[in-house]
């Protein structure tokens, strides 16, 4: 047999199908290209794979499907594997495996080790993820936490799967945000030399603020307090003037009355918030290849090339004085303005040339991983690909949206100008990584996830997360009680393994490399984040209806053979998804 970490049985049928395929038909002929997948049946006794095969051939074939699945048939009993297959209902084909085949899997689980469940089907491709991409306008949050999990573990299972991953961070730096953040530091400073000043209601509020302008001025007292009188000219000295068009005047002000040392100021903040969040996100195992930085995109000048990439491209139009992408040709809902009639460039055009820059770069595909709430620029970016001559379909946009805190059954706010809001690292201190991690990508990215934080400390079979460790932590305990080499289990004869709850863990453990190849398809982490449950649910229950240090020296090897690969898959799972293994709970 070939080795686990190779070998699924999946790809195994798929390729005897298509050897029988080529054999009954010709290159060209209906169906002959036709998608050929096997499914894990609900029920038992419809066996250990299902496929469909035959009644997507009756059409093209204009075939009976039963006769069809004959035929099909007829090519895989010749796998060593296979103790028999049937044909179901209107052509369902259903293959059950051998026991002896199954018995396998748990010494090639040991012998593998860390790498059971990887796969090939990425072949080296490269492979860029970017997530989180928070602005550095203060610590992150709850909600950006979910969006690092997510990436995190999504950038994890593509490398698992075989491809060569790059995680990225792409640094809001040169927006409109960082001069808000810049300008409400410098007032607080202002304030601790004095001066008060009215305070923005739509400025950034938070105490992270405060502590900013705390180290400016102590490390320069009052060297950046250039004539603040002057900071309202033209403009509503109101405390209650919290227009949009007021906090730009105070910004465009702020930079006239500190001329240079503005760039200290807003470079000072920039620091102190991507510091911050660089090392908030290590912690929590979110460690990028990359940090991008978009003022770096204006610098060399990538802005204005992309912009005249789509003007020679016929894609550009002027009204008004501004210039338009005419991304409705690509099915978005309305034109998008690139350039103002000021000249400055908006965040969609740095947006087309950082995407334009990522695959200048040679990467073969590219994932964002973006808020829900950016649903509606998936259009424009990927019409801006096309434009370029770029094929859309390499740029995957996976939407995450952001979860809600509840402490005590109340909801927690999260908004990160009013500076009321629960931050990431208030949360991995509360709950620890690994129930943030875990409970993060519980649930499918895009659907809203309420995250328990009761629930997340409680040390109970309700808690997931210590479901899952608390499995692994068992096999430990027996295994330690064992007290002999683990390594001699990777040879031990399995054959003693024959019970209805052993066949089921023995086929979780067959099903883990397909599932790690299926969440690598389908960008979709949660998948291992539930294959960990039911593998710890199903180990739970065998664990308390049997005994392992049994007299008898083969069914006890067998046996503890069994966990310990229960031990590894647990472990390999969990790494994935970021979340430790213990040994002791």
């Amino acid at each position: 047999m070939v080795p686990a970490v190779q070998f699924n049985f999946r790809s195994h049928f798929t390729e005897l199908l298509g050897q029988t395929l080529s054999e009954i038909l010709s290159p060209g002929s209906p169906g002959f290209n036709v998608a050929i997948e096997f499914a894990r049946p609900k029920q038992a006794s419809h066996g250990d794979y299902s496929c469909n095969l035959a009644m997507q051939l009756a059409k093209p074939l204009r075939q009976n499907p039963r006769d069809i699945a004959k035929m099909l048939i007829g090519g895989l009993i010749a796998s060593p594997y296979l103790e028999k297959a049937e044909i179901a209902g209107a052509g369902f084909i259903n293959l059950f495996l051998k026991i002896s085949a199954k018995q396998q899997f748990p010494g090639y689980v040991l012998e593998s080790g860390e790498d059971y469940g990887h796969g090939s089907i990425g072949e080296g491709k490269k492979v860029q993820v970017e997530f989180v991409s928070a602005n550095p306008t203060g610590p992150l949050h709850v909600g950006h936490g979910r969006g690092a999990a997510f990436g995190a573990s999504l950038a994890n299972v593509l490398e698992a799967a075989g491809y060569s991953v790059t995680r990225e961070y792409y640094v809001n730096d040169a927006g409109r945000q960082m001069d808000i953040l810049a300008l409400s530091t410098w007032l607080r400073y202002l304030e601790l030399n004095g001066v008060t000043c009215p305070f923005p209601g739509n400025a950034y509020q938070g105490e992270y603020v405060r502590d900013m302008a705390r180290l400016i001025h102590k490390a320069h007292a009052g060297r950046y307090v250039h004539r603040p009188e002057l900071l309202f000219e033209g403009l509503a000295a109101e405390a209650d003037s919290n227009t949009e068009t007021q906090l730009d005047g105070l910004i465009a002000n702020a930079k006239k009355l500190l001329g240079q040392d503005y760039a200290y100021i807003h470079n000072f903040v920039l620091a102190e918030q991507l510091g911050d969040c660089r090392n908030d996100l290590a912690e929590f195992g979110a460690v990028f290849d990359v940090w991008f930085s978009e003022q770096s995109l204006f610098d060399s000048g990538s802005v204005a090339h992309v912009v005249q990439l789509l003007e020679q491209g016929n894609y550009v139009y002027q009204q008004d004085g501004a210039k338009w992408f005419k991304s409705t040709d690509f099915g978005d809902k309305k034109d998008r303005v690139i350039q103002r009639e000021n000249g400055q460039f908006t965040y969609f055009a740095s947006d087309i040339a950082y995407h334009l820059n990522k695959f200048e770069r040679g990467f073969s595909h590219v994932i964002d991983v973006w808020g829900a709430d950016h649903h509606g620029y998936i259009p424009r970016v990927k019409g801006a690909m096309q434009a370029l001559s770029l094929d859309p379909a390499k740029l995957e946009i996976a939407l995450v949206q952001f979860a809600v805190l509840y402490r005590e059954g109340k909801k927690a706010p999260m908004s990160t100008r009013s500076g009321e809001f629960v931050t990431l690292r208030e949360l991995r201190q509360e709950v620890g990584n690994d129930a943030a991690r875990f409970f993060y990508v519980l649930r499918k990215s895009d659907q809203h996830l309420d995250f328990d934080l009761d629930l997340a400390k409680s040390q109970s079979n309700d808690n997931p997360v210590y479901y899952v460790q608390y499995a692994h932590a068992r096999v430990c305990s027996v295994l330690e009680q064992w007290g002999e080499n683990t390594a001699v289990l990777a040879t031990t004869d399995m054959s003693p393994l024959t019970n209805p709850a052993e066949l089921s863990l023995l086929q979780k453990l067959i099903d883990y490399p397909e599932l790690v190849e299926s969440a690598a398809k389908e960008l979709s982490p949660h998948l291992i984040a539930f294959y960990l449950r039911e593998l710890a649910g199903e180990f739970h229950s065998y664990y308390n209806a049997t005994r392992f240090l049994v007299p008898e020296v083969p069914l006890r090897l067998a046996r503890l053979g069994l966990i310990a690969a229960i031990r590894q898959v647990l472990s390999n799972g969990l790494k994935l998804l970021g979340v430790s293994a213990p040994e002791k709970m």
